[in-house]
C-alpha cells in the first residue's frame, strides 16, 4: 500500500490552497507543458479526454477573451498572467481509436448527442480540475470562474468548431491581499452517507 503524501503536499493542493483573486509573476511555455504533461494522467471515461485547453496571455488574446468576460470577472483576468480557457470538443470520440484503441469505443458515441454531451462536460471538467491539481501541485496559484458568455468566447475562440467552452482559470503565483477569510465547507455528515 502507497503511503499518503506528506502535510506539506495536502497543504499545497488543497487545505491551505485558495482561489485567488489577483497574480503576479509569469507561466511560461514551459510552465504550461509541464502541467499539462501531468494532468493528463488522470482519469476519463474510456480515456475519453475530452479537454482541450486554450491558453490566454498574449495582449491580443485578452482583447479578444475581453468582451466575453462578466464585470465581476473582467479586471482580474485581464491582469492574470494567463488565463486558461477549459474547452471540450464534442468530436471527442474520434480520438477513441488512438486513445482507447482495445474495443470500439467510437460507437459508444458516434451518432448519440445526449450521451456525447454528457460525456464531454463530465470529463473535461474532470480534467479542468485536474489542471487545477497540476498546477498547484507544481506551486502555481489557480482562480477558477465561470462568469463569461460562453457563445461570445467561442465564437472569439473556436470559430466553425466542434470544441466548446466549458469554465475558465486564471493561473500565476496568487497576490495573498486579493483573498477573502475562507468560506466554510460542509462537514462530512452533511455532504456525505455511507451504505
Amino acid at each position: 500500500m502507497l503511503k499518503p503524501l506528506d502535510d506539506a503536499a495536502l497543504d499545497r493542493v488543497f487545505r491551505t490552497a485558495r482561489s485567488f483573486n489577483a497574480f503576479t509573476g509569469e507561466v511560461t511555455d514551459a510552465d504550461l507543458h509541464a502541467i499539462y504533461e501531468l494532468m493528463k494522467f488522470g482519469p476519463t471515461s474510456a480515456n475519453s479526454s475530452p479537454a482541450r485547453f486554450a491558453f490566454v496571455r498574449s495582449a491580443a488574446a485578452k482583447e479578444k477573451l475581453k468582451p466575453a468576460l462578466s464585470h465581476g470577472n473582467l479586471n482580474k483576468t485581464l491582469a492574470a498572467p494567463c488565463t486558461v480557457i477549459v474547452a471540450q470538443d464534442m468530436a471527442f470520440y474520434d480520438k477513441l481509436p488512438q486513445l482507447f484503441p482495445h474495443t470500439d469505443a467510437r460507437s459508444w458515441f458516434a451518432g448519440k448527442p445526449e450521451v456525447i454531451a454528457a460525456t464531454a462536460f463530465r470529463n473535461s471538467s474532470l480534467q479542468g480540475a485536474y489542471f487545477i491539481i497540476a498546477a498547484r501541485m507544481l506551486g502555481f496559484d489557480c482562480g477558477p470562474m465561470s462568469g463569461f458568455d460562453n457563445a461570445k468566447l467561442d465564437a472569439a475562440f473556436f470559430p466553425d468548431s466542434q470544441v466548446k467552452s466549458n469554465f475558465l482559470i486564471n493561473v500565476g503565483r496568487g497576490d495573498p491581499a486579493s483573498l477573502f477569510a475562507r468560506s466554510p465547507r460542509l462537514s462530512f455528515d452533511e455532504a456525505c452517507r455511507i451504505d
